[in-house]
């Protein structure tokens, strides 16, 4: 394993655990050359999965490139990287669980919405207007209030319905 930092082609596992859905094992490394640690993860190799992109060309699954758009997402917010990993190890097993071997790469970012927006809403808007690719302000308004509409009727006020202090809904 090379060293991200300096390159060097030595070094040592300090600690090996599996994640928590025992999908993959994580290894903290550390460099001998720069003294530097990094984490690693090991998978079972899977059979290839076709993915199939809006333009019909057909590509290999590739975990990293869900996992560089949700990390993407979640820049400067209150996510770890431990709940990251695991929202792209529940796509990858729902992917995997397929009885296909071809999924349209819309499905694949369907499903890391639905996850984000559990997780983070700022994420997943984020991820949303890229994935959508937003053509205007507009668009990305109705799915803002998409969102506002929902929180507002999870915490029992109607949507919509907006009072000033002291006038009780008058």
């Amino acid at each position: 394993m090379r060293c991200p930092h300096c390159g060097h082609k030595e070094d040592r596992v300090v600690d090996s655990r599996a994640t928590q859905e025992e999908s993959a094992i994580r290894r903290r490394r550390e460099c001998l050359k720069c003294g530097k640690r990094f984490t690693t993860y090991e998978y079972v190799e899977e059979i290839s999965l076709l993915v199939i992109k809006k333009d019909g060309r057909r590509e290999p699954f590739d975990r990293k490139k869900i996992l560089s758009g949700v990390v993407r997402a979640c820049e400067k917010r209150p996510i770890g990287m431990e709940k990251i990993e695991d929202i792209v190890t529940q796509v990858e097993r729902a992917v995997q669980k397929k009885s296909d071997r071809e999924i349209p790469s819309s499905r694949i970012g369907e499903m890391v919405m639905e996850r984000l927006k559990d997780a983070d809403d700022v994420a997943y808007v984020r991820f949303a207007s890229v994935y959508r690719q937003f053509k205007d302000v507009g668009q990305f308004m109705l799915e803002l209030k998409d969102i506002l509409g929902k929180e507002k009727g999870q915490q029992g006020k109607p949507a919509g319905r907006i009072t000033r202090p002291g006038t009780r809904g008058r």
